[in-house]
């Protein structure tokens, strides 16, 4: 096994644990990603989920060369044969947090990329070196890069490879956060935490409205984001978390 999954709780753990070859990411490792992920969406126990590498070198540094790619040659111009991930395939509104513990570069960078929060170990690196390998990056990283720090930036890192630090990755807007190699996993969980004490329906509708209005018209987005906001005030967690407000309590949430 290469990807390690399990649940604590209302948490997801997933683990990229490849960390001889840097959490790189082979066949099986991918397929057993998706179903971690797909097996995430659908429990209606699980509301978040906490996505990191195995080791303290790497969070993942991408494909693996050797074995990932001749698939990928195998199926070009088939994308709809690839497993459904966080790279593209997957419509998926529970929040994922990205521990980013070591070097995230490559396919591994576009993991982070797919998730909705990420913290950092300040000793990272973050990198898309395909076009020395005379590709691109093709799981997510030319499209979501650029919307997430700008174009400018996200030239650098495409089109010459150029390599940032957890510093920078923060600076531009990258990564939410940086800390010590040791607190990246109990960041992680005391976000998870915190999310898990908030309304999920709330959540994954604030997910959806963000996610989906970046492509949209404001005047669109804005009627979308109505039309969510119908669906959360019609929940118990709304009425309860209104209730506990009123009342000076903690508001018992039960994702209804």
């Amino acid at each position: 096994m290469g990807f390690l999954y399990e649940k604590r709780g209302r948490i997801a753990y997933m683990t990229i644990d490849r960390p001889r070859a840097l959490n790189a990411i082979d066949p099986q490792t991918f397929q057993e990603m998706s179903n971690a992920l797909v097996d995430f969406r659908d429990d209606k126990e699980v509301w978040v989920a906490i996505i990191t590498g195995s080791g303290d070198r790497a969070f993942c540094v991408g494909a693996d060369i050797g074995e990932m790619l001749p698939v990928l040659h195998q199926i070009r111009n088939e994308w709809w044969r690839v497993a459904p991930t966080l790279f593209r395939g997957l419509e998926l509104w529970k929040p994922i947090i990205a521990a980013i513990n070591g070097h995230a570069m490559g396919g591994g960078l576009e993991v982070a990329l797919g998730c909705d929060l990420r913290v950092a170990s300040e000793k990272a690196i973050f990198a898309f070196p395909e076009v020395t390998l005379g590709i691109i990056p093709g799981w997510g990283g030319t499209q979501r890069l650029p919307r997430l720090i700008g174009p400018a930036k996200a030239a650098e890192m495409v089109l010459m490879g150029e390599r940032i630090s957890a510093q920078e990755a923060l600076r531009v807007g990258l990564v939410n956060k940086v800390v010590p190699p040791d607190q990246v996993m109990p960041t992680a969980e005391q976000w998870a935490q915190r999310l898990c004490e908030i309304p999920p329906i709330a959540v994954r509708a604030a997910k959806e409205a963000m996610m989906k209005g970046i492509d949209m018209t404001l005047e669109e987005g804005l009627r979308y984001e109505g039309k969510l906001m119908d669906v959360c005030t019609a929940t118990e967690d709304h009425a309860e978390a209104r209730a506990a407000f009123l009342e000076k309590r903690k508001a018992n949430i039960k994702g209804k």
